[in-house]
């Protein structure tokens, strides 16, 4: 009689949700695999075993789409596919309870700073020598670089807080020596994010440091691009703008969310600021780099929005003129400062102010891509899609905006590689351009 093998553990984890989320799902996945685990992410393998999901509890649309990806796993559980079914992230954070009654066949919820617990289901240590490193689930040529973790902002609509715990900054020595692993390993460009990238510092260092990490990570050989996300703009460190003016491979481009366009509702989401002084930041900012692409998000429907607020934010966008916008739905979230307001618009109405913010900017894109024709950039090819090599200008951060589409039929690119591109046509949100020899 044969004698029975035990099949090895093989373990998927899945990402949903935002970029944040991702980085956490490659520092599991590095810890896994260095504790000698078959680890993969979002692997289309039928044999993996046991399934770690990474859920996102932002909005209602999110939240969703964790809960039925949680469901679908326990039905494959119940049906013999899998053993295990493990779920993490922000969702299960702020549920966890709830969770736990609703979804019993779970094996077992962690929050978002769980990684140790985590690995011990799996017999595993938590390897601090892997600190820095970090297995990417995409393309080697660009990584996200986390700065922080979680919030010390007030905003009456977010639940990050309440998901994320306090602001927490990484050390700078950290951060260059992940970095010089990137860098190491064929990475030319990091994006850094945060929930607040502008707070940076400010616990470990007792002063907003966010300008002296960009000198230490500027200085990383390899690195040719810095990208800045999510900068708060209350208290903004203007210093950091001086930095991204001096050295040439921090990228001239700022995502700042400002939210509203409206003082009376910037002062019900409690974003300690007014909408003359979002604007005289943006001057500011515009007057230091005058090719700066500003990138911004912003929220229609928020409790206290009528429609003269409505207007003054399409005002504002039309006056600001953003070279990146990103508009969302207000969402009303349990436990915010804003859930105890009065939520009068309906998701439709709200949809509708979205999708009028989205045409104004739209006609503003287009014009502002109209002035690019001619031009020649610098541009990091992503990928091929389709009959085009895909890249993105300095000005332009990966999935969110402006792509740079070049035939392959008449060029050759290298994915990961630096080209000059002319552009010779351009729509809302897409450039067209030929390769310069």
């Amino acid at each position: 009689m044969k004698a029975r093998t035990l099949k090895k553990d093989k373990v998927n984890i899945i990402t949903m949700g935002c970029s944040k989320n991702l980085v956490d799902s490659e520092v599991l996945l590095t810890q896994l695999r260095g504790n000698g685990i078959n680890a993969s992410h979002e692997s289309n393998s039928d044999d993996n075993n046991i399934i770690i999901i990474n859920t996102c509890g932002f909005i209602d649309n999110a939240k969703q789409e964790s809960i039925d990806t949680i469901l679908q796993y326990v039905d494959a559980k119940e049906q013999g596919l899998v053993d295990k079914v493990y779920v993490t992230g922000c969702l299960s954070q702020r549920y966890k309870d709830d969770l736990e009654k609703e979804i019993p066949q779970v094996d077992a919820f962690f929050g978002t700073r769980d990684l140790p617990a985590i690995l011990k289901k799996f017999k595993a240590d938590y390897k601090h020598e892997l600190v820095g490193e970090r297995l990417l689930t995409h393309s080697a040529h660009y990584a996200y670089m986390k700065i922080s973790e979680g919030c010390d902002r007030p905003c009456s609509f977010c639940a990050i807080p309440l998901m994320r715990g306090g602001h927490i900054s990484r050390p700078i020595e950290e951060l260059v020596k992940e970095a010089q692993h990137k860098a190491a390993n064929g990475t030319k460009e990091l994006l850094l994010i945060a929930q607040d990238s502008t707070y940076y510092g400010l616990d470990i260092y007792k002063k907003r440091n966010l300008a002296e990490l960009l000198r230490n990570l500027s200085d990383v050989e390899g690195i040719d691009w810095i990208r800045l996300h999510y900068a708060y703009p209350t208290g903004f460190p203007m210093d950091v703008i001086e930095v991204m003016k001096d050295r040439p491979n921090i990228c001239k481009y700022l995502d700042i969310p400002l939210q509203h366009g409206s003082t009376d509702v910037l002062k019900a989401m409690r974003r300690g600021t007014t909408r003359e002084k979002q604007e005289e930041l943006i001057h500011s900012i515009r007057e230091m780099i005058p090719e700066i692409a500003i990138r911004t998000t912003l929220i229609a429907g928020h409790p206290g929005e009528g429609e003269k607020e409505f207007q003054e934010m399409v005002d504002f966008v039309e006056r600001m003129k953003f070279e990146r916008l990103g508009v969302f739905t207000y969402s009303h979230e349990e436990n915010t400062h804003a859930f105890s307001m009065e939520d009068k618009l309906s998701q439709e109405e709200k949809q509708d102010r979205a999708n009028h913010l989205m045409e104004v900017q739209e006609q503003i894109s287009y014009d502002l891509n109209q002035e690019k024709i001619g031009k020649t950039y610098k541009v990091l090819i992503d990928k091929k899609e389709g009959g085009h090599f895909v890249g993105r200008t300095e000005f332009d951060s990966v999935e969110v905006d402006n792509e740079v589409l070049i035939d392959a039929s008449k060029f050759y690119c290298r994915v990961g590689d630096f080209v000059q591109a002319k552009i010779f046509d351009a729509t809302e949100f897409d450039l067209y351009a030929t390769i310069e020899d």
